[in-house]
């Protein structure tokens, strides 16, 4: 075995070889894979190979996308044979909220190119002459999907890697990782040493362990899933006789199983409740093609459901039940990317569809590894989109809750309930007395909306189906009332969020911010250092602000923060609270180490109102001495000011468009101040308002989001920041590319647009949108504009038709609308109530 290498794998099962190959096929042919015992001998060898294209995400949609698509000509590149039958997957609807969701993920289809056909109960028909229709409102069919024999595509990946120069070291244990001086790895093995630049690990199920050496705690642990395998059927011996296609996989999506032929019989499997995690700190060392007993008992429903929609799966015996570890993460989706922390360090675990997605991850973080940049939009399998509370308790309850969930309708109010609640701001008692309903971002309880007094749903308003998913309300803790039913379309909280919206407007309200990320910068080189990776320029007097983007390389966006300029070589930044570890590991690893900048991290210390509305300055003038006229306090300015006894650092702006202040205040005195402010706003009607009302007015404002409106794979100039990028400051990072982006020219336009007659369902953001039938988009989000009356939707769209005026067509859950193309910020384009 060689001692130097450019990449070492750690990790032998379709996921490592395939990113072995991937990094090979970038030109990188100088790299080494470890696997402890034989290739596919963890997880690979007892998939069922199924390859679903179906993801209600868009970084997983794309990298199931092309694996997809590779593994059609993987066979013709390498001569192995990877037994890839593309026999279509039908995934069948029973009720109407499923429909719309497939109707919802069908636009997210057509906007990445992977083909969806719609089909009738009596086309499911002809096509699975076995299923029974009954109760079948639809089906879509993905006509590319289907199976594929996972040990065999692993080897094809080894052998197209071993031809392009790259290394598989077999029965190689890997005892240890350690960082050397220079800044290289060193990877220590049974069979000897190798000193290489970057490591990957890709160690599935023992992915905790392999982090454990280099000191990270991966956010994965595996759970249970069985599945059937069934003695042959004549009926479908008798269609293979006769030459008759392959039935297809079918998916039961409301009764939470798929099925699919196999050797003349069937294949079942389920994602059952109660399905347990595994392997919680890592297989037995000695660990190879391991099983569990299986538990027949436990998915006894969803085997009586499968029966009654294909009565020929009962007529034949059981040949085998495997129940094998599959790696999960608390969301269901991988993490694919770099470590936090750690240089050179990345991660390709996590992967519950892993056969599906070994193409498109390798492909990606080969990418990522040696370009840079990955070339797609990754933010949603980003590792670092978990932080520190992603430890062993919390992941236990929401792997196994993310199984569980597989099937259940991924409805876009979605907000699970395991796990909860973790981290509460001070506050969450007293907003929970007036009627939060709480959502969920980096572990931190947030409200949503407020329910008025008393207010619940009942089961007839609920009108949940008789079917073995059917979850659909927000979780309530036990003897708690049920407040909020899910839907694609307006659901009850609708016009309670319209109130929100208006009270905002007309008078005051207050929301709790404390989950943004907040950082500090100082040191003599922190304004230089600020003003070198970010594109806008950096307010250099104290007192002011800006908004500014730290760029990809590429020239996209891959962060955004609001820099206040506290004092000379200091400030404070405020950034997503989503993207916390995501981005105190980008500033970490950009930090310059000649002890000139000093960078901490200072979220849990500081909490954050927000008020907002036109009374807002009345109101808090009467808790402050500080003059809070605009003359003395202006827009984008903040000073620090007390509230009554308290104090905090009062920024003048905020995310809704209206006169307010952001209050950031020690986390101590938030109680104190939100007494304060709920006692002294009796007298202009203040009251509390949540996350879907601000996002209600931001789209008002056209004001953008990461990932959505923002992107690496939009160009900073393409989203609109013009503003906010200056290449002729000087050099920042992005800056060179987004000037030759630029020269090359566009390939997208920001625009916000009115989406016409809508009655009762708005974009979310993923809807596609066409002109004259051509795909010329798609919406990065959408809602409804309570002080326009009017259905938003904020989208990037072919640099032609971003003109006002012009007239498109968005499809809204598989019917289109019409949608015209008007100003940016449409309400208050010029600021107006921001700078009152």
């Amino acid at each position: 075995m060689k001692s130097t290498a450019r990449v070492v794998v750690i990790g032998g099962g379709v996921v490592g070889v395939g990113t072995l190959y991937h990094l090979a096929k970038k030109g990188w042919t100088d790299v080494v894979l470890i696997e402890r015992r034989e290739l596919t001998s963890g997880s690979t060898w007892h998939a069922a190979g199924l390859l679903p294209l179906f993801n209600m995400s868009y970084s997983v949609g794309q990298i199931h996308k092309h694996s997809v698509k590779l593994y059609n000509s993987l066979e013709a590149e390498t001569g192995q044979h990877v037994g890839f039958r593309q026999v279509s997957n039908i995934r069948l609807a029973r009720t109407r909220d499923r429909w719309d969701e497939f109707m919802y993920y069908k636009g997210v289809a057509d906007t990445i190119g992977i083909k969806v056909n719609i089909l009738t109960p009596a086309q499911v028909k002809e096509i699975w002459p076995l299923c029974e229709t009954d109760g079948i409102i639809g089906a879509i069919q993905h006509p590319d999907d289907g199976y594929i024999q996972p040990a065999d595509l692993t080897q094809a990946f080894a052998k197209g890697a071993r031809a392009m120069g790259a290394e598989i070291h077999r029965f190689t244990t890997v005892t240890g990782i350690e960082q050397t001086p220079s800044g290289e790895w060193l990877v220590k093995t049974d069979k000897g040493d190798i000193t290489c630049e970057h490591v990957v690990s890709a160690s599935g199920n023992f992915a905790r362990r392999t982090g454990a050496m280099v000191g990270l705690d991966i956010p994965v642990i595996p759970v249970e899933h069985q599945y059937i395998v069934t003695e042959p059927h004549p009926l479908v011996q008798e269609r293979q006789r006769q030459g008759l296609p392959e039935m297809g996989v079918l998916r039961e999506a409301d009764s939470s199983w798929y099925l699919r032929e196999e050797a003349g019989g069937f294949i079942l499997g389920p994602y059952e409740p109660g399905a347990p995690c595994c392997y919680v700190d890592g297989p037995d060392e000695q660990s190879e093609y391991e099983l569990f007993q299986e538990d027949l008992e436990r998915i006894a429903p969803h085997i009586e459901t499968a029966i009654a929609r294909v009565p020929a799966f009962g007529e034949v015996g059981v040949k085998k039940v495997y129940n094998g570890a599959i790696a999960y993460t608390p969301d269901g989706s991988p993490i694919i990317g770099p470590a936090w922390g750690l240089k050179n360090f990345w991660l390709n675990e996590g992967h519950s569809f892993g056969v599906t997605a070994a193409g498109g991850a390798g492909w990606q973080l080969a990418e990522w590894i040696v370009e840079g940049e990955p070339s797609i939009d990754m933010m949603g399998v980003d590792p670092r989109r978990f932080g520190p509370y992603a430890s062993r308790g919390y992941l236990k309850a929401k792997n196994e809750e993310a199984y569980r969930n597989v099937f259940t309708v991924h409805y876009p109010d979605e907000e699970r309930a395991e796990a909860r609640p973790l981290k509460r701001a001070p506050c969450y008692d007293r907003m929970k007395a007036l009627g939060a309903v709480f959502g969920t971002v980096y572990g931190w309880e947030r409200p949503n909306w407020f329910a008025p007094e008393g207010y619940e749903l009942t089961e007839a308003e609920l009108n949940k189906p008789d079917t073995l998913v059917n979850e659909n309300h927000a979780p309530v803790a036990p003897g708690e009332k049920i407040r909020e039913k899910w839907s694609f379309r307006r659901s009850n909280y609708f016009e309670f969020v319209g109130r929100e919206a208006r009270h905002v407007h007309e008078k005051v309200g207050l929301l709790d911010m404390s989950a943004f990320a907040k950082y500090t910068v100082s040191g003599p080189g922190a304004a230089a250092w600020l003003d070198g990776i970010v594109a806008n320029r950096v307010p250099k007097k104290p007192g002011r602000m800006t908004l500014a983007h730290l760029l990809s390389k590429n020239g996209g966006v891959r962060s955004e923060f609001t820099i206040y300029c506290e004092g000379p070589n200091r400030y404070y930044l405020v950034g997503a609270g989503a993207f916390e570890r995501h981005d105190w590991d980008t500033l970490q690893k950009l930090r310059p180490r000649d002890g000139s900048v000093e960078l901490q991290k200072i979220t849990t210390q500081t909490g954050v109102f927000v008020l907002a509305g036109p009374s807002s300055r009345a109101l808090l003038q009467k808790l402050t001495d500080t003059d809070l006229s605009t003359a003395a306090f202006p827009w984008l300015s903040g000073k620090p000011i007390n509230v009554g006894i308290a104090q905090a650092q009062a920024l003048r702006v905020n995310f809704v468009g209206e006169l307010g202040w952001e209050l950031h205040h020690p986390i101590e005195m938030q109680n104190t101040i939100f007494d304060l402010l709920m006692d002294a706003g009796r007298e202009f009607d203040l009251k509390p308002f949540g996350i879907r009302t601000m996002d209600s007015l931001r789209l008002e404002k056209s004001y953008r989001l990461i990932p959505r409106e923002l992107s690496i794979e939009y160009s900073a100039l393409e989203s609109g920041l013009d503003r906010f990028v200056h290449p002729n400051k000087g050099d920042f990072i992005g800056r060179d590319a987004l000037v030759a982006w630029r020269e090359r020219g566009f390939r997208n336009r920001f625009v916000t647009l009115e989406v016409l007659d809508v009655t009762d369902a708005d974009a979310r953001g993923n809807e596609p949108i066409t002109k004259g039938g051509e795909l010329v988009g798609r919406c990065t989000s959408g809602g409804y504009g309570w002080r326009l009356g009017k259905s938003l939707a904020l989208a990037m769209v072919r640099p032609d038709l971003g003109e006002i005026g012009t007239e498109l067509d968005v499809s809204i859950l598989g019917k289109p609308h019409r949608a015209m193309v008007i100003e940016e910020s449409p309400f208050d384009p010029n600021n107006e109530r921001l700078r009152a």
